[in-house]
């Protein structure tokens, strides 16, 4: 029993401890680990993008024992979209599946997400810059867990600008910051806010 509760133990980055517990039987899969293709990964090189039946497949990030961890998804992008646009499909599509309940698997292997459905993302206004995202709601009012979850999504990924970093704001002219995705964000998202910069004349 000790043994099978180290390796879970283990599964999630927690130290064993060395007393003696009885939880019962162990569960029949490892937390935060998937047996298919959606298993979690190194993140990928920004705004690298691979066409399938499916659509554009992109990575989005998920919670896992506080933790953020890819998976795999797709999103759709018609072909001959201009890039301006394509971006904003590409931001659109990866809310979409942020907000999507995860599959049976990611259930049983204990993947949520805190991002809620019903959020738009668009472009630039006419005095931001062009690398702008502009959600439906302010990014200062999501939650810490949901805001780490768009902001390393979107920065690996065609939304990104050309360094990784995502220039997001709220809906008018809310405010416009530039956020980057750190290690010590996806291992700590709810401790770690995304760290960002204000952009000036705005």
């Amino acid at each position: 029993m000790l043994g099978a509760l180290a390796v879970l133990l283990a599964g999630c980055g927690i130290r064993a401890t060395e007393v003696p517990t009885d939880f019962g039987p162990a569960p029949s899969r490892v937390p935060c680990s998937l047996s298919d293709a959606s298993a979690p990964s190194t993140p990928s090189t920004p705004d690298v993008a691979v066409e399938t039946s499916a659509g554009v497949r992109v990575q989005v990030f998920l919670l896992c024992s506080s933790q953020l961890v890819t998976v795999d998804r797709a999103v759709r992008v018609p072909d001959g979209t201009a890039e301006a646009e394509r971006r904003v499909l590409v931001a659109q599509g990866l809310l979409d599946e942020l907000a999507r309940t995860p599959t049976a698997s990611e259930t049983e292997a204990r993947y949520t997400t805190d991002v809620r459905g019903g959020m738009s993302v668009r472009g630039p206004g006419p005095k931001d810059p062009q690398d702008t995202l502009r959600l439906s709601m302010s990014p200062a009012d999501l939650a810490s867990y949901a805001l780490a979850q768009i902001v390393c999504t979107f920065s690996d990924s065609a939304a990104a600008g050309g360094d990784g970093s995502v220039v997001l704001g709220g809906p008018g002219t809310d405010p416009l910051r530039r956020y980057a995705c750190t290690p010590e964000v996806r291992s700590r998202p709810g401790a770690q806010v995304p760290p960002s910069s204000g952009l000036e004349g705005t």
